[in-house]
């Protein structure tokens, strides 16, 4: 491995590391447990949708719907909560309202031979304003007797949705780089030409991709329906653009071909932090938004120098 490639590796794991230490020495409180957990915990929905979202970019794709995605399958499941279905039952269907609004990304995208931006910028629409629509754009509040969802995302201790999320990180990472599957994800990023000349599916794996990316919106919301003990249909407004951003940070190229899980979760961690600390330091939200964009931008720019230098 050449020092390019070692850098391009380490690169996101090295501004985290320098962003944590900075806010640290600012305020000692930042190195608590309590404030790290907070960090975590904070991370799982960014970083659950992330994980979708790294393999449709690394496919060559990109879904701007995700945040809509996610507002919508939120409601299904605190509308579902709300009637009493079992929790696994609840869990099971969520996902897989999730993949279906993915695969229809996808269908649309390849069936139509339609670029999967235009597409899913339409689909964004149509999912918030269905969220809306199916609630009056009220919230679904979870019954106060309903506890079993706390755990997830509150409580003492780790949160069950801090292991989910690690457990898929360590999943997928090996999907991607022990599979098949995952092989050919990165083929037909890299080049989907040459991957139909070598025989691939590539109409399959695209919709596959898309599919597995809503799977982990429907999850992402089902954890964001435990942090607030509801479904709205505005929640995870622009989250979209955190997500795609956390994918660019750890490394992935919006050219395709490129991209890793544990780099898109280095990213979500990275920028998680950077609002924590800014919140802590007193940092005005608007301020906060500039840094967190000026840090997107330059991750794009770092992306298009090292797409050209390939």
């Amino acid at each position: 491995m050449n020092l390019r490639s070692l850098l391009s590796l380490l690169g996101p794991f090295l501004a985290l590391l320098v962003v944590y230490t900075i806010f640290g020495l600012l305020d000692a409180r930042f190195f608590s447990p309590v404030v790290t957990m907070n960090i975590l915990t904070q991370t799982v929905i960014v970083g659950t949708a992330a994980i979708g979202m790294t393999l449709i970019i690394i496919s060559g794709g990109i879904d701007l719907s995700v945040g809509s995605m996610i507002a919508l399958t939120g409601v299904f499941c605190a509308w579902l909560v709300s009637l009493g279905v079992d929790p696994t039952l609840i869990f099971l269907a969520t996902i897989a309202f999730g993949a279906f609004c993915g695969a229809c990304n996808g269908g649309l995208s390849v069936g139509l031979k339609l670029l999967p931006f235009i597409v899913t910028l339409g689909t964004m629409q149509v999912f918030r304003g269905l969220a809306k629509v199916t609630t009056n754009g009220t919230p679904i509040n979870l019954p106060t007797n309903v506890t079993a969802w706390k755990p997830w995302m509150q409580g003492s201790g780790v949160p069950y949705g801090v292991w989910l999320m690690l457990v898929l990180v360590i999943f997928f990472t090996w999907m991607l780089r022990s599979t098949r599957f995952g092989r050919h994800i990165y083929a037909v990023g890299s080049n989907e030409q040459t991957a139909v000349l070598c025989g691939l599916a590539v109409p399959r794996i695209k919709i596959l991709v898309y599919t597995i990316g809503g799977a982990m919106a429907g999850l992402a919301a089902i954890m964001n329906m435990a942090k607030s003990s509801q479904g709205d249909p505005t929640t995870a407004m622009g989250l979209e653009l955190d997500v795609i951003a956390a994918v660019v940070i750890g490394g992935a190229s919006l050219s395709g071909g490129v991209g890793s899980v544990v780099g898109a979760l280095v990213g979500a961690l990275l920028m998680t932090t950077i609002r924590s600390g800014c919140s802590m330091m007193q940092i005005p939200s608007a301020w906060t938004e500039v840094i967190t964009g000026a840090i997107i931008v330059v991750a794009v720019i770092i992306d298009r120098i090292r797409h050209r230098k390939g």
